[in-house]
């Protein structure tokens, strides 16, 4: 495919679906490139490309900005950047190749309004050393089990740094760094109608690492509570998940507690195309951080990597100085505030396999070689029609060398109505709580209740 740069890490691109391990072992001579003139830590080409619009890799943004002091919100390293050009309906056709489809679907249906305004790019990705010695160490252990549904001795983020096939690129993204131990956060959910028209949603998380909480050994991933803080009609409603590392053999666990019940019940739908919390059922359990929860309803297919205008350096998007109403506009959020940058992506196609169920009967991911976290999600109905497109607006904590999001954007191409995940600008202070105090007793079904209360 012409649109695509078949490239893979190793000089080896498989076509093959996902197997029930790697297709060949990671050498040590290949482990020993990781942050070497070739490949980053993280796996990523370190050089630019040909024309110098993706620049080298150079250790990324590794100390916040002067105009930054603990306790603040993040602010913009790069202030006084402007526009190099802007994407517009009118002139996609000269970028197309460096597009998903969702994208220059969306420039089409908001032609007089949505537009992508496209900055330098800077490999501003980091991560502490320690994150890099482990992902260096471990790359020879971790295998794919139950036919790439599961991992064996995952013990580092990042278990495959050179992937060959399309699920070790997914479980890159599942299993990246988002710190050590544990961390708490509060954000607004905002679903948005065709008119523009949104009331926010308050939400509340607490995650804590499976591998940090019992070491290496365990079998869970993540512990994840999530709990609705506002509008009053929701407030007090709690979700909490255990994540496995292998939902074929140890399914994911979730439970719900009902504020207006005060019960706690299983919530086995918590999951694949389950309604998503209080999202007005615009996206799908599986479809949070762009995508999360088992594989196995889908074969997975690496594609190779291209070079693609995505959501970076989310800074101005994020700015206190934006309320809300500034940033929600019908159909999209203000281009004004965005931020789209060039950068290479590995591409992975996901179609469903048959006998098996889900509303989404192929996505494509679109994943950052620098940070391995979605960055784009084209999604198709089962007619193979193009349904709604899915970006990830990307933010270093730099204080901390933690990549996240600032914000996820699903939009629906059909209904005209979309989705904000992550906003926080409204809110005082710095949202996020990193090496969070939580213990194991936290995230069990007895603690529901007592987490219910404000």
């Amino acid at each position: 495919m012409k649109r695509l740069q078949l490239l893979s890490a190793i000089g080896v691109l498989s076509l093959a679906m996902a197997g029930s391990s790697s297709l060949a072992a990671i050498t040590e001579e290949q482990v020993a490139k990781l942050g070497g003139d070739e490949y980053t830590p993280q796996g990523a080409q370190r050089k630019g490309n040909t024309d110098g619009s993706i620049p080298e890799w150079t250790g990324g943004l590794r100390t916040p900005p002067s105009d930054w002091q603990e306790g603040m919100k993040l602010t913009n390293p790069w202030p006084d950047e402007k526009p190099l050009f802007t994407i517009t309906a009118d002139n996609y056709e000269k970028y197309q190749d460096k597009l998903s489809p969702g994208q220059i679907a969306m420039l089409k249906r908001y032609r007089d309004s949505f537009s992508m305004p496209v900055y330098p790019t800077h490999r501003s990705a980091s991560h502490p050393q320690s994150v890099y010695d482990e992902v260096k160490k471990n790359a020879t252990r971790s295998k794919l089990v139950g036919n790439g549904n599961g991992l064996n001795k995952y013990t580092s983020n990042t278990p495959f740094p050179f992937p060959e096939i399309g699920l070790e690129v997914i479980w890159n993204h599942t299993t990246r760094f988002r710190g050590y131990g544990s961390m708490k956060r509060t954000y607004s959910q905002i679903p948005v109608q065709t008119n523009g028209a949104f009331s926010p949603v308050l939400i509340e998380e607490k995650a804590s690492w499976g591998r940090d909480m019992y070491g290496e050994d365990t079998t869970i991933s993540v512990f994840f509570l999530q709990k609705i803080m506002a509008p009053p009609r929701l407030e007090g409603e709690v979700l909490l998940i255990h994540e496995t590392l292998n939902q074929l053999i140890e399914p994911r666990q979730a439970w719900i507690f009902n504020a207006g019940q005060r019960r706690v019940r299983r919530a086995p739908n918590i999951a694949y195309d389950g309604p998503g919390t209080a999202a007005d059922g615009l996206r799908t359990s599986d479809d949070l951080d762009l995508f999360n929860g088992s594989p196995d309803r889908y074969n997975w297919e690496l594609k190779g990597k291209q070079e693609l205008y995505i959501p970076y350096n989310a800074y101005k998007l994020a700015s206190p100085e934006h309320e809300y109403k500034d940033i929600i506009k019908p159909g999209h959020m203000n281009p004004d505030l965005l931020r789209y940058e060039l950068h290479r992506v590995w591409v992975v196609d996901a179609t469903l396999k048959p006998n098996s169920r889900h509303i989404y009967a192929r996505r494509t991911f679109y994943v950052d070689e620098d940070t391995w976290q979605i960055s784009i999600v084209d999604h198709y109905d089962g007619r193979g029609e193009l349904w709604k497109l899915k970006e990830g607006h990307s933010i270093l904590h730099y204080q901390k060398q933690i990549p996240w999001l600032a914000a996820e954007a699903l939009h629906d191409l059909i209904s005209g109505r979309y989705l904000v995940i992550g906003l926080e600008n409204e809110e005082k202070g710095y949202q996020y709580i990193w090496d969070y105090p939580a213990e194991l007793s936290d995230y069990t079904p007895a603690a529901l209740r007592r987490a219910s209360r404000r």
